[in-house]
């Protein structure tokens, strides 16, 4: 029995023109009878589909095709036969991270991630970050330009730029990477364990303005405290096509 299909797609014009020829060829199924979202685009759109589907509190499965530049979250595109890409399609389960960012007039924003949360310097000089992890001090000063939390599907984006490692899709770990960190010199960051909770205090935040943004999304501006945890409650179902899941993906990026 064929899929009840759901297409979306991003502004950009070849993702426009997939739509139009794939609802013409396959049908437009109303969201709230939909089976399964196709989501025409690239790694951004994804995000956002992803992150509409939180807001709706549906739990459907998001199938990709890649209609824009990278395209490390979606499968190829192709018009042909897909009811059979779908009914064959692997799944991966992703849990996004929470962020819950303070500034300095006191207003809390709470936000999700499916790639990661970032604290990035404001202003022309460095951030200056103190780093708990489960109430414990870690790292009693960071100089840097910033730093970031990402999960495993997230450490290939903004993680992979900043030197941080690539994780296992099924690895329960945490990566912690800094920018440009110039106090310690060079530090590395840390991998950490997936229930793992990060606070990051900014030191000196009037000299040293930073701001705090969760898959470049949710920007807060003058964070004074930000707290970054995975949540194993929120889930997203991610489809791909067999062999070209992301653990694949994630193993073959590091042979590049």
């Amino acid at each position: 029995m064929t899929q009840r299909i759901r297409f979306t797609a991003s502004k950009a014009p070849a993702a426009q023109e997939a739509l139009a020829r794939l609802t013409a060829r396959y049908g437009q199924t109303d969201a709230r009878r939909a089976e399964v979202i196709v989501a025409l685009g690239g790694d951004g759109f994804m995000l956002e589909t992803l992150h509409a589907n939180e807001k709706a509190a549906r739990d459907l499965p998001v199938y990709g095709m890649n209609c824009g530049t990278i395209g490390f979250l979606m499968n190829g595109y192709s018009a042909e036969a897909l009811p059979e890409r779908l009914s064959a399609a692997e799944e991966a389960i992703l849990n996004p991270l929470s962020m819950r960012a303070e500034n300095a007039r006191g207003k809390v924003t709470e936000a999700l991630a499916v790639n990661e949360v970032s604290l990035l310097r404001q202003g022309p000089q460095a951030a200056k970050l103190r780093i708990t992890v489960d109430g414990r001090e870690r790292l009693a000063e960071l100089v840097c330009d910033g730093a970031l939390v990402a999960t495993p599907a997230g450490s290939t984006a903004y993680n992979y730029s900043a030197h941080g490692p690539i994780l296992p899709i099924g690895a329960d770990v945490l990566a912690l990477t800094a920018m440009s960190a110039f106090r310690p010199r060079r530090w590395r960051g840390a991998l950490l364990p997936k229930p793992a909770e990060v606070r990051f205090d900014v030191l000196e935040p009037e000299k040293r303005p930073v701001m705090a943004d969760a898959d470049s999304r949710s920007s807060v501006r003058d964070v004074i405290s930000v707290v970054v945890q995975s949540q194993p409650d929120v889930r997203h179902r991610l489809l791909f096509d067999p062999g070209h899941g992301l653990e694949e993906r994630l193993i073959r990026e590091q042979f590049v």
